[in-house]
């Protein structure tokens, strides 16, 4: 059996509820690779052959980002900032001072828009439900700037990767896998060079900051 035929056999709901359980949890606060299971079932989706919708894919992301992030914004609000020193202790990796004290520096600077622009940056789509809540910002607010970010991030995403998926079977029709594998390195190197940019601020933050400082520090309110 070839790859094509076990695609195939899989069905479109099966792959709506895995988009939207993934993000879900990935917005709840759980490290999940949500962006990745977006994409991967926005190229299924543009593959004639299989009977995937692209607006289910998308509204299924969407559903999903809004879900979890309200759930987790809930859970912040309970637990406040203890809720993050408890996760930073035992998954220093994705929860550590470092992490939050970015996040937190993003909240208190732009405020609601970090839940709008936080959706389309991986470190924020797994902090902004539960820091949210925890920094105290409204509700209406909050569920305002996730639900727009949710549709822009989901939509957007699924609608470039579909168009792009349909555009490269009629371009590799025409040129060689090559020019394909030197787009996949180049945008793999930008990833990984915007992501070490990234580890290297976290790590400066991790040595400025404690859990004492971050629980009562400035910009434990958000607007």
């Amino acid at each position: 059996m070839n790859v094509e035929a076990i695609l195939e056999t899989i069905p479109p709901l099966a792959v709506y509820l895995m988009v939207g359980l993934v993000i879900g949890l990935e917005s709840l606060g759980i490290p999940l690779p949500g962006e990745i299971v977006l994409v991967s079932a926005a190229l299924l989706s543009s593959r004639h052959t299989l009977d995937i919708s692209p607006v289910w894919v998308g509204v299924s992301a969407t559903i999903g980002a809004i879900i979890g992030d309200t759930i987790g914004y809930t859970i912040g609000r309970r637990f406040g900032m203890s809720l993050f020193e408890r996760l930073g202790k035992r998954f220093p990796k994705h929860f550590g001072t470092g992490h939050v004290a970015l996040a937190k520096q993003l909240f208190t600077r732009w405020g609601v828009w970090a839940v709008f622009f936080g959706r389309f940056i991986a470190l924020l789509r797994i902090l902004a439900g539960p820091l949210a809540g925890a920094l105290r910002m409204r509700y209406p607010y909050f569920l305002a700037a996730n639900a727009t970010g949710a549709v822009c991030w989901a939509g957007g995403t699924t609608a470039v990767v579909y168009y792009l998926g349909l555009a490269a079977e009629k371009w590799l029709s025409r040129f060689s896998w090559v020019a394909l594998v030197l787009a996949i390195i180049i945008g793999t190197a930008m990833t990984l060079l915007l992501r070490e940019r990234t580890r290297s601020l976290i790590a400066q933050l991790e040595a400025e900051h404690d859990w004492e400082t971050l629980r009562h520090g400035p910009g434990d309110r958000a607007a």
